[in-house]
């Protein structure tokens, strides 16, 4: 890829190697963790982004092409996620070469999406004989966000610090309800590849493509795709700090049950919700006036419970689960268990039962739930929990308000219930702070977050944090929220959008490269 006409009479310039190009990409993609919270500086990643493309452009094949996708992903997700080492090492007593060793090989492992995202776009490049500004806006941005929307679901999926998360509040954050995560991932994309035009011949239409992409965000984002249904009800989100140390540590579980009894009781409210797993311990194992003093309480001040609990259906089988205590004495429980687990933590994947041994994880071979449950009832709202890593996945929250469970109404308030303190006190938790921001964006919904160490907070239909309390702070966070109605199209149409959009880029690229074919050369 050439910006000058190249002068007979200058030297020959040295290429580059393929293990420079990695080097310099796989920092580009280790900066890019900066695009993401607490950082938010989102210009970031399309400059990573935009030297990915130049550098596999300028790169001298497909196998190298691969080689430096691979080392951008690589250094994107070390970089990213290097938490999981406190989480593996601190909490899961994995020696620390060991868990070191983890993180590099994830790292790598996920690389091999990037490195068939770039190894595709250069193939398609040489095969369509493509020019420079068919292969920057439609070739690798397209490829880009199809292999980060692989990395999504394939083997459970891992879409931790996808590329469109980062752009929760910047100019592309109002096509979020339309396209979704990952299709803001693309955008950017498409972004990098205009910048890179700008050195070229076709700067002028590559600048108002981004200008034109930048402004339509913008203008989207004040349109109001849902509306608000029902009357206000009264939340309390409660924040325990419980060390993870002793968490599952026998002589401390009681203290730690009269503490989550003691804050429930402290106060009443339509909805008091608890973190994941804020009682380590199953029903069955709890003092026999444990939960019906808290149902008393409830029934007593009008109050519902949505607490975090494991729970067991069987000797064998037991899941990670939320009860849900109505305020009126006598009615039935309310439970979500759930479904999507995280691989190694909380279920053990085919051939990996020597890597779990390494670490100390309690009940760490949960049962998955049913994909679609149905929401708790509130008043006027439905409130539809979703635990911890679950808020990652924003395809199966849209279906479930698409195809509500049991006949019920799509629900009206989301609540995710976490449990961070597995990795201390890390960009972990403003990381999953960012990623339940999108899941409001995306449905119009607001979400509730009761964390134990943090982020526990309120976030509007608009995806904004309207309260939060301190990180690694006790607290009780209270306020009103008003349930949200009405569809996105996300919820409708879920990701089909966006990959009908990167599946028309690739045609529009095969056109372009033969519509150059046919026309006849210049004399």
């Amino acid at each position: 890829m050439r910006f000058r006409r190249a002068n007979p009479n200058d030297p020959p310039k040295q290429q580059r190697s393929t293990q420079g190009r990695m080097i310099i990409t796989g920092l580009a993609g280790a900066l890019c963790v900066f695009a993401f919270e607490p950082f938010g500086w989102w210009p970031i990643e399309i400059l990573g982004l935009a030297t990915l493309f130049y550098q596999v452009l300028r790169s001298s094949g497909v196998k190298a092409a691969a080689l430096i996708g691979w080392a951008f992903v690589t250094g994107w997700t070390v970089a990213g996620v290097h938490w999981l080492y406190v989480s593996m090492h601190d909490y899961g007593a994995m020696p620390a070469p060991l868990a070191a060793i983890a993180v590099l090989l994830l790292g790598a492992a996920m690389g091999l999406y990037g490195a068939a995202a770039m190894a595709g776009a250069a193939w398609l490049r040489q095969r369509w004989a493509l020019p420079l500004p068919a292969a920057n806006l439609l070739v690798l941005p397209a490829m880009w966000a199809l292999f980060e929307w692989v990395r999504g679901w394939l083997f459970t999926g891992f879409p931790w610090l996808s590329a469109g998360y980062a752009h929760n509040h910047g100019a592309l954050a109002g096509f979020a309800p339309i396209i979704g995560m990952y299709g803001l991932g693309w955008l950017a994309a498409v972004i990098a590849g205009a910048l890179l035009l700008l050195l070229h011949r076709s700067r002028l239409r590559a600048a108002g493509l981004i200008v034109t992409i930048s402004v339509a965000g913008v203008g989207l984002g004040f349109i109001q795709w849902t509306y608000p249904e029902g009357k206000p009800i009264s939340v309390r989100l409660l924040q325990g700090n419980v060390p993870q140390d002793e968490k599952f540590n026998g002589a401390k579980v009681v203290a730690i049950m009269r503490q989550y009894q003691q804050a429930i009781m402290a106060a009443p409210a339509d909805l008091i919700a608890t973190p994941e797993t804020a009682i380590a311990a199953l029903p069955q194992a709890l003092p026999p006036d444990y939960l019906s003093g808290i149902a008393q309480y409830l029934n007593r001040t009008n109050s519902n419970l949505i607490l975090g609990i494991f729970t067991a259906d069987s000797e064998t089988v037991y899941h990670n689960s939320v009860i849900g205590i109505p305020a009126k004495l006598g009615g039935s429980f309310y439970r979500y268990d759930k479904h999507h687990l995280v691989p190694f933590g909380e279920f053990v994947p085919y051939g990996f039962r020597w890597f779990v041994n390494l670490m100390s994880i309690p009940l760490g071979d949960q049962t998955s739930g049913q994909d679609v449950q149905p929401a708790f009832p509130i008043k006027d709202q439905r409130v539809l929990p979703n635990i911890c890593y679950e808020d990652l996945f924003g395809e199966e929250i849209a279906a479930q308000l698409k195809h509500p469970a049991q006949g019920q109404k799509p629900a009206t308030i989301l609540l995710n219930t976490s449990n961070l303190a597995w990795f201390g006190d890390t960009i972990a938790i403003p990381q999953h702070l960012q990623i339940s921001q999108m899941r409001s964006l995306e449905t119009g919904r607001p979400m509730l977050r009761a964390t134990n160490t943090g982020a526990t907070a309120i976030i509007n239909g608009g995806g904004k944090v309207v309260q939060q309390l301190p990180v690694n702070t006790v607290g009780t966070l209270a306020a009103t929220v008003q349930g949200m109605g009405g569809n996105t199209p996300y919820i409708i149409w879920g990701n089909k959008l966006f990959l009908a959009l990167a599946a028309l880029s690739l045609l529009g690229a095969w056109f372009w490269a033969k519509r150059s074919k046919n026309q006849p050369k210049a004399a």
